[in-house]
């Protein structure tokens, strides 16, 4: 009796380990279709879409709870592109969520900049940088042109200006921003 116990034990132990460590050979970090969806997304967290983010709209897409053309920072192409991954018909951007825009970037007016710090507290891609009572500014580079700090500055300091090309410069579309 007690070497049958034994037995038992000891093959639940050995079967114990196979699963454990096939569990962790074999894992799959979330839904593969989430990830291929939010590859496509541009990745400005502008909640435009009427999700929070970009990959809470990408799962809600795999769900199908949502319409694939719910991202005016994605575009048109955005959109076909989700079409063309989830196969389903390719319908026009819906501008109830906003239009499409030239690539912007956040500027902040110096001499008015109060230090409030608000605009570090909206910005979903950490883009500003200051701290309470200095001045605030910009990391052009990883401004997405959200527009969710304009809102929130209390003395109007913060504008939208149009990316500008220049002989020195390389204008990135949305999704060259978003996976660099």
């Amino acid at each position: 009796m007690l070497d049958s116990i034994l037995i038992f034990s000891i093959l639940t132990l050995i079967l114990g380990l196979i699963l454990g460590y096939a569990a962790i050979k074999f894992r799959i970090e979330g839904n593969p279709l989430v990830n291929q969806i939010d590859k496509i997304l541009p990745q400005t967290q502008c909640g435009q879409c009427n999700y929070p983010g970009c990959r809470p709209y990408a799962e809600a897409l795999a769900k199908g709870e949502a319409q694939i053309n719910q991202c005016p920072p994605g575009g048109q192409d955005g959109a076909d592109e989700l079409a063309d991954l989830l196969g389903v018909e390719q319908i026009p951007l819906n501008t109830e969520h906003g239009e499409t825009k030239e690539p912007m970037v956040a500027v902040v007016d110096e001499q008015v900049c109060i230090g409030c710090t608000l605009c570090i507290q909206a910005c979903p891609v950490d883009a500003f940088v200051g701290s309470s009572k200095v001045m605030t500014t910009v990391i052009a580079k990883e401004c997405t042109g959200c527009e969710l700090c304009i809102p929130v500055c209390p003395v109007d300091c913060i504008d939208m200006v149009e990316i500008q090309p220049t002989l020195g410069t390389y204008i990135p579309n949305i999704k060259d921003i978003a996976h660099a």
